[in-house]
């Protein structure tokens, strides 16, 4: 399929109800696990585009599974719609206006990221169906991307078994290939348990689970030293024993974020962490439980994918900004600092410009300085061929996970966005769809690269998804 221009007549007839989908996830900012209002919603316009229906994936209620068409190949199209803590924002205001102080907002995109997916599976449904081809559609409805690992306990638990290939993408600054570069991640608490006593009448009765968290909060900080420059550790505080100073803490929690450029370096990290949890808890007298919260692989690239969706890229060209776009998106980045605006460019390899909104594709080769974060994603990509867009939709400098990204996310620039990217998304998957030879490609790529390094999911067996994690 060279010419994709039928494929994005699909996505133009059926972006209204996507758009509105997208707006009203917005005004209903939920965080992982807890998206039950902005899932039912999904499910909602799944069943209204004529999907099939699979509830309760992998024992999550807010997972799901729409598929479409019969027999042939099967390409999955990843949705997301969990939003941050935090981050409530007015639509269209350039300046901090929460609209809940301390209430949620979807600070990462993930409203226009769900609706974007969906737009992109809708065109694939209708255009299998007019052209009378065989293959299979699916959406696959994501929870708690932001620290839940969903997508890890779907693939573990096998929705991706017949999969061909999967798609995805996630709001940025600009157009292009997502560069299939993470770290891998584990998210682990430590419960210390510790006796009580009177902290002035009996001290020396007393073992202070509080203490032991300080302790293995200063392990940790002389291990950054010595380990790799690319590792990440991070820690909040869960428990801290209550707030009365003169009871000795009998039990305190804390949560590690392990991070590491694959797997195999983030489970050696993890151990070290876990033996200064041990220390600290040896030296406090006190006793220790660690438990796995969440867990997600590293990205792998797919080599034949992003060439076919650069590709299309270069075919279809930057959104369609118009100069109301543009004033909105010049006010946005008025209140950004000038190292945000750099860090975004030097992320893509380009120089930086005088545009406030994308108005080019960054090629496929463009030398990086590459951010890293971690993603579930990962997990789908080690189990079937995966591939991935940035679809531009905001200011360019825009940081992820800030007050700027909810306030663009109902505009008319973010809409324009979402439906290119959907664009993207649909023509990428009718390759797929209609190229035996890229699918093989694609298939062959894949099992070299995990030939190396074979698959295991890191979220042990016995984990359940962390279904109360947004109440913690």
């Amino acid at each position: 399929m060279n010419d994709s221009r039928d494929i994005w007549q699909f996505v133009d007839a059926k972006q209204e109800p996507l758009i509105a989908l997208s707006d009203r996830v917005w005004a209903m900012p939920e965080l992982c696990y807890a998206e039950t209002r902005s899932a039912a919603e999904h499910a909602a316009e799944l069943e209204r585009q004529g999907f099939r229906i699979t509830r309760n994936v992998a024992g999550i209620p807010t997972a799901m599974i729409g598929e479409a068409g019969e027999d042939g190949p099967v390409i999955a199209i990843l949705g997301e719609y969990d939003a941050l803590p935090g981050l409530s924002q007015e639509a269209g205001i350039a300046e901090p206006r929460p609209l809940e102080n301390g209430g949620n907002g979807h600070g990462c995109g993930h409203n226009l990221l769900g609706a974007g997916a969906m737009l992109a599976a809708v065109a694939v449904k209708d255009w299998l169906a007019r052209n009378g081809l065989k293959g299979r559609v699916r959406y696959y409805g994501c929870p708690a991307e932001e620290g839940g690992a969903a997508k890890a306990f779907m693939v573990r638990a096998g929705a991706f078994g017949d999969v061909d290939a999967a798609i995805s993408w996630h709001p940025a600054s600009f157009c292009e290939v997502m560069p299939a570069v993470s770290l891998a991640n584990t998210r682990i608490d430590f419960t210390f348990h510790g006796r009580a006593s009177h902290a002035a009448a009996s001290p020396h009765l007393g073992r202070s689970a509080l203490d032991a968290v300080e302790l293995m909060s200063v392990g940790v900080n002389y291990m950054r030293e010595h380990m790799p420059g690319d590792a990440r550790v991070h820690y909040a505080l869960l428990e801290t024993g209550g707030i009365a100073p003169n009871v000795v803490q009998a039990r305190a929690k804390v949560r590690y974020s392990v991070r590491a450029r694959d797997l195999a370096g983030m489970h050696e990290l993890v151990e070290r962490v876990k033996r200064v949890a041990q220390g600290a808890a040896l030296m406090t007298e006190t006793r220790v439980e660690p438990q796995i919260i969440s867990a997600v692989s590293n990205l792998l690239a797919n080599d034949p994918l992003e060439r076919a969706m650069h590709d299309v890229l270069q075919q279809l060209g930057p959104p369609p900004f118009d100069m109301a776009d543009r004033k909105f998106a010049r006010a946005i980045q008025d209140t950004l600092t000038d190292q945000d605006i750099d860090s975004v460019y030097r992320t893509v390899g380009e120089p930086r410009g005088d545009a406030p909104l994308c108005d080019k594709i960054i090629p496929l080769d463009a030398p990086r300085n590459l951010m890293r974060g971690s993603t579930d994603v990962g997990d789908v990509s080690w189990a079937v061929p995966t591939v991935q867009a940035h679809g531009a939709m905001m200011a360019i400098g825009t940081p992820l996970h800030s007050w700027q990204v909810v306030a663009q996310g109902k505009m008319p620039a973010a809409h324009k966005g979402m439906v290119h990217v959907a664009k993207v998304m649909a023509a990428t998957a009718c390759k797929l769809l209609t190229d035996q030879a890229l699918r093989d490609a694609a298939k062959a790529d894949h099992a070299a690269r995990t030939a190396r390094h074979p698959y295991h999911c890191p979220i042990p067996a016995d984990v359940a998804p962390p279904l109360d994690m947004a109440r913690v």
